[in-house]
């Protein structure tokens, strides 16, 4: 893999944990499109995911962490991270590794799509 999108897989994974919407947008194509995780459905652009981020930190609390990478015949990147998700109060809700894949163009990530491990 190239060292270019590993580091910026782990820019966009770092910038989403600490909350910094900015610097995780800066990680994302213009043209993005986003999985609704415990919604379904996608949202598109900048303004949409920071609007989703912001509603989904009011109501959960997920820390993302990448632990393995693939790339894939069809040209795509799977990432496989460890992904904890806490209410508000601090219960756990989820502890898994799941499947983050990565469509790349103009050395951004434009999709991401979510498969179960």
């Amino acid at each position: 893999m190239d060292i270019q999108i590993y580091n910026l897989i782990k820019e966009a994974y770092s910038a989403f944990n600490s909350r910094d919407i900015d610097a995780a947008l800066s990680t994302l194509h213009s043209d993005v499109q986003w999985p609704k995780a415990f919604e379904g459905g996608y949202v598109n652009g900048h303004d949409e995911i920071r609007r989703y981020w912001t509603r989904q930190w009011s109501e959960i609390n997920p820390n993302v962490e990448p632990i393995g990478f693939k790339e894939r015949q069809n040209g795509t990147l799977e990432v496989t991270v460890h992904q904890i998700v806490k209410d508000l109060q601090g219960n756990l809700m989820f502890d898994g590794a799941v499947k983050h894949i990565y469509t790349i163009q103009d050395d951004l990530l434009q999709r991401m799509d979510i498969e179960l491990v």
